[in-house]
């Protein structure tokens, strides 16, 4: 199992031969507006991928499945919609297959609970995108725990620390857990993903997974970035199994 992060959430896992994209943002820099009543208009994304053209032609070649947590357009943007093949395996939540389809998508696979595909077993998670009025407004989404044979990765998706992170964790007891940090918030009301004492909270709570932070420094409501996360890493005695990933940096 391998596992690179390009930007935000958008990640490379490589499992049983099999090469699946997480949560496609493909768009350069700048290419949409700022997400509103977040208190800035930078452009989103903020930052490029770290691939150029011909080696991001290169991997969409070399993708054998996309794995969506929910739609928002830093997870799903209309590029990735664009460059992606239409009849390209799609693996989502049950509530967004309908969306999916209306943009020519022809090969969906929801993944109510659990879904095992070419020796891969997906296990889908709740989480909670916020909390009271925004989190309805988020709307539903989804994390998943991959595994295959002994190895497992949780990928948390857009979620605050809750009790269904802590139920995730409580039943597949994952060896690697990726979380959606930045705290990205809106001008009123909390967080909507990890902030940091959700980060700390998480490798306290699960004190035998290496711990990976990503979704930083790529979407304009985010308001902690890289060496926030880090200092706070550090000080709490959690740099040998915490870890904040570059762009394009391979995480395991």
């Amino acid at each position: 199992m391998k596992l690179q992060l390009l930007r935000n959430a958008t990640q490379v896992l490589t499992i049983n031969n099999k090469t699946i994209l997480i949560d496609p943002m493909l768009a350069p820099k700048g290419s949409y507006d700022a997400f509103q009543q977040t208190g800035n208009d930078r452009k989103n994304p903020l930052v490029d991928l770290p691939l150029n053209e011909q080696e991001l032609s290169e991997l969409i070649a070399s993708i054998d499945a996309v794995l969506l947590t929910h739609l928002h357009l830093d997870h799903w943007d209309p590029i990735a919609q664009q460059l992606l093949p239409k009849d390209i395996l799609v693996l989502c939540q049950q509530v967004n297959v309908e969306a999916i389809q209306n943009v020519g998508f022809t090969n969906i696979q929801p993944v109510a609970d659990e879904l095992i595909w070419e020796g891969i077993r997906f296990d889908r998670t709740n989480g909670k995108h916020g909390t009271g009025e925004i989190e309805k407004r988020m709307g539903i989404v989804s994390g998943y725990v991959i595994s295959f044979e002994d190895e497992s990765v949780y990928i948390a998706g857009d979620t605050i620390w809750c009790d269904d992170v802590k139920q995730a964790i409580d039943q597949y007891k994952p060896s690697q857990i990726v979380l959606n940090g930045g705290a990205a918030r809106f001008v009123q009301g909390d967080a909507i993903v990890m902030d940091i004492n959700g980060i700390i909270t998480v490798c306290n709570y699960a004190p035998g997974a290496k711990v990976y932070v990503v979704h930083l420094e790529a979407v304009n409501h985010g308001t902690e970035n890289r060496a926030d996360i880090r200092k706070a890493i550090e000080a709490n005695g959690l740099t040998e199994r915490c870890f904040v990933p570059e762009d394009g940096e391979l995480l395991f």
